[in-house]
């Protein structure tokens, strides 16, 4: 009975260890879940301890712009139509406001009218795969023919000849996918203010949305909203004007000057294994 008893004292204590200790960074292949510290009572938001910067510096992808800038950058992530993209570019329109929207193959199947209009009215699409998979377990191939897909596909309906942004489905990336898409001539974009905005099961109203926008607000930010969302809608047109009453100017990535983190500077080029890619050193920076 004594030794059941420490035995049982024993798992409990180990238990007990294990639970404090912090969570990893990434999966034991490299594997990483895009996250980051926001920004709180005007402090800049970090990635300094995801364990990922040094591979988006590598790579040239954008967490932030310049955040010594009052800019932002707005950005909807459209992997389906739930009946408020309409009403998001009448708002855009009559603020005068850029965005950016990553479309998915079922989108770009389902909404050519929407896609047209984003284009005809000045705003950017971007890449978020054909069929949002796991960019980190499918091959070098299989990320080509996914981006190359959607490329193709919007060119006849929009005449958008260039797509050179992309943003990985939920957030999943390794060095590999990184390699791939830079390869490919893709600037992968994260984001800087986000919150969770996708279930369409668990809207909260548009205070809600408003709120949880303007607290992370910085210079530079990088604003991620999923396009499925009532309260995203609802709320576009106050956080624009509350933005821009802080002094925030609204720009196109095309804009984007400076990001964070910085592109490393030019740098041997070193085979990423498994890709059969070669990515281009990041091009050293130019001013002062």
């Amino acid at each position: 009975m004594n030794c059941l008893r420490i035995i049982a004292t024993i798992v409990i204590l180990l238990s007990a260890g294990q639970a404090s200790l912090p969570m990893p960074k990434a999966h034991a292949d490299g594997t990483f879940h895009f996250g980051f510290k926001k920004s709180e009572n005007g402090q800049p938001p970090s990635i300094d301890q995801e364990g990922f910067k040094g591979l988006l510096s590598r790579y040239g992808a954008v967490f932030t712009g310049n955040m010594s800038a009052p800019e932002l950058y707005l950005t909807f992530d459209n992997g389906y139509e739930n009946g408020y993209t309409a009403g998001i570019l009448d708002v855009l329109k009559a603020k005068q406001v850029p965005a950016i929207f990553f479309v998915t193959g079922h989108y770009i199947k389902t909404q050519p009218e929407l896609l047209k209009r984003m284009a005809q009215e000045g705003h950017l699409i971007g890449n978020h795969s054909w069929s949002h998979p796991d960019m980190s377990v499918i091959s070098a191939e299989q990320i080509k023919q996914e981006l190359d897909k959607v490329k193709e596909q919007v060119l006849p309906l929009t005449g958008q000849k260039e797509m050179k942004y992309l943003r990985t489905p939920r957030g999943i990336f390794n060095e590999r996918s990184l390699a791939v898409s830079k390869q490919l001539g893709y600037t992968n974009v994260f984001w800087s203010v986000a919150y969770k905005d996708w279930d369409t099961a668990s809207q909260k109203g548009a205070q809600y949305a408003f709120d949880k926008v303007m607290a992370q607000l910085h210079p530079g930010a990088v604003i991620l909203l999923h396009s499925v969302s009532s309260d995203n809608a609802r709320a576009l047109g106050r956080i624009i004007d509350a933005a821009k009453a802080k002094g925030y100017q609204f720009k196109s990535l095309d804009e984007m000057k400076s990001q964070s983190p910085e592109p490393a500077p030019g740098a041997a080029p070193r085979p990423v294994p498994g890709t059969g890619f070669v990515p281009a050193p990041a091009p050293a920076p130019s001013g002062p």
